[in-house]
């Protein structure tokens, strides 16, 4: 799927995704403007979704992060739509993920610090509809965190 020339390209996008294309090309022995349309190419293919900034939530004043893993109570068909349509409405949300399993969706949640992790718990949490069963995980360190694939 994917050439040796793209492989080279998208490894150093990886470990600087703010090098311009002209120094991106110039690592890979490639001409700007191909390295350019080949960028281009692997976007439209899929491949490159595009470039995000990674935002430090702790540099902010978020102390508090918690994963939150819920069984939905599913005996009516709407639950997993209603449950995440609400639970896209609590600016506090980082990720929302779902599963097939005994776990149908984990949230993760920051919070400047335990009272206001609290409130959005008491207040917005458990009002999402359709929980059967809730089990909180407070965040303690972060061991490794990669979005860079061994291309």
């Amino acid at each position: 799927m994917l050439s040796d020339v793209d492989r080279r390209l998208l490894r150093q996008l990886q470990a600087d995704p703010t090098a311009p294309i002209s120094e991106l090309a110039d690592r890979c022995g490639l001409p700007a403007a191909t390295a350019s349309r080949r960028l281009e190419k692997l976007a439209r293919q899929g491949v490159l979704k595009g470039q995000s900034a990674v935002i430090d939530w702790q540099a902010l004043g978020y102390s508090v992060e918690v994963s939150l893993r819920f069984t939905l109570d599913k005996t009516q068909a709407t639950a997993f739509d209603e449950f995440l349509a609400a639970a896209r409405g609590i600016p506090e949300l980082i990720a929302i993920q779902t599963f097939l399993g005994v776990v149908d969706v984990r949230l993760s949640v920051v919070a400047r610090d335990m009272a206001h992790y609290q409130r959005l718990y008491r207040n917005q949490i458990l009002t999402l509809p359709h929980i059967a069963e809730l089990e909180a995980l407070m965040h303690v360190a972060t061991i490794k965190s990669a979005e860079s694939l061994p291309i």
